[in-house]
């Protein structure tokens, strides 16, 4: 029976000793929960938006806050808006907020604001989308020593051309390929916007200068000149050059515009001046390469009369592929870059609205 008893005894000490250990863990799980657990958290609802040059895009972001954990209430909210350099070692400043203060940089200036849909809304408006808007940017949310980010990705609607200045194949270093870009209406295509081209279709064999500095080019059909043969399909990497020496032809990209791209009827056919001047007299101006790809691929647009551009080359675009204009594909063809003084071509103009 003393046996018993003390067998008893050691169960019940046993099990309130073990039970007082297992309340202790938990709490101290509690406990490590509270000090180290996220109290602030900031979320997007999506990853990436789409939108197109000239229209309005929200960048969503929510924030979250452990109530118990800013009960004093003593910090303000800052939020924060940059954009990501390509290669995200640089940030750039969009927007920032805090409290009634608040303050826009460089070319944001008037195209942005707080969407402010709740007390936890950080998304952030952007309108009158340019070119040089696409990209990624980062929501980051600041209350006394507590932050969080959030990365959103804004793509836009557009098309991606391969380019190359009439000194011909293989003549611009980086900074010469994204002024060319420039001057055509158009910027320095990314990598991700390469990459989607060439799941369109896009299939070009002379390498050129992307965003980041790499030298690549897309091949939808492999063959010897381009890679091999026997190679599999996909957009062919050349590496990173040095952007000063280095010469390549570059990809550019360009994104719908606010105007009208048209091929003007003229009794004659025209030098290049005369081309330029009869665009102005028309109350417009001769149009740009990437103008005529927008026209192309984003209107539809199809004429199979060769005019001059801006840059002294002379194309047409064909969207619906017949006997004499472009045969086997839709496309924008390329002639060359005629004599300007001598040769003889329609011209393709641009009037932008105001």
């Amino acid at each position: 029976m003393r046996s018993l008893l003390l067998l008893v005894l050691v169960s019940v000490c046993w099990a309130d000793h073990h039970l007082d250990n297992y309340t202790l863990n938990q709490d101290r799980v509690i406990h490590i929960q509270a000090e180290n657990g996220p109290r602030l958290l900031v979320q997007a609802e999506q990853a990436k938006v789409f939108s197109h040059r000239g229209g309005n895009v929200t960048l969503p972001c929510k924030f979250y806050r452990n109530p118990s954990a800013f009960a004093s209430g003593l910090h303000k909210i800052r939020i924060k808006w940059t954009k990501l350099t390509s290669d995200y070692l640089k940030e750039v400043d969009v927007f920032v907020s805090m409290g009634y203060h608040k303050k826009t940089y460089g070319g944001y200036q008037g195209r942005v604001f707080l969407k402010g849909g709740s007390d936890n809304d950080a998304s952030l408006v952007i309108t009158d989308l340019s070119l040089e808007d696409y990209g990624r940017y980062k929501c980051e949310v600041i209350e006394g020593l507590e932050d969080d980010t959030a990365v959103v990705a804004l793509d836009l609607q557009g098309v991606v051309f391969p380019y190359s200045p009439r000194l011909g194949r293989y003549n611009l270093n980086f900074h010469e390929a994204q002024q060319a870009c420039l001057e055509q209406d158009a910027m320095i295509a990314s990598f991700d916007q390469l990459y989607e081209a060439w799941r369109s279709g896009l299939d070009w064999c002379n390498a050129g200068w992307l965003s980041d500095g790499s030298v690549q080019y897309p091949i939808t059909r492999p063959r010897e000149p381009c890679g091999g043969q026997n190679t599999v399909p996909g957009v062919r990497n050349y590496g990173f050059w040095d952007k000063e020496k280095s010469r390549y032809d570059v990809f550019c990209f360009t994104s719908n515009f606010n105007g009208r791209f048209y091929y003007l009827i003229y009794p004659t056919k025209l030098t290049y001046d005369e081309a330029v001047q009869a665009c102005l007299n028309d109350g417009a101006q001769i149009a740009k390469v990437g103008q005529i790809f927008a026209a192309w691929k984003l209107l539809g647009y199809d004429r199979c009369d060769a005019g001059w551009l801006a840059d002294g080359s002379v194309r047409y675009p064909i969207s619906r592929p017949r006997r004499r204009c472009s045969p086997t594909e839709a496309a924008v063809r390329f002639v060359g870059f005629p004599d300007k003084k001598h040769k003889l071509y329609g011209v393709y103009c641009f009037r932008a609205y105001n």
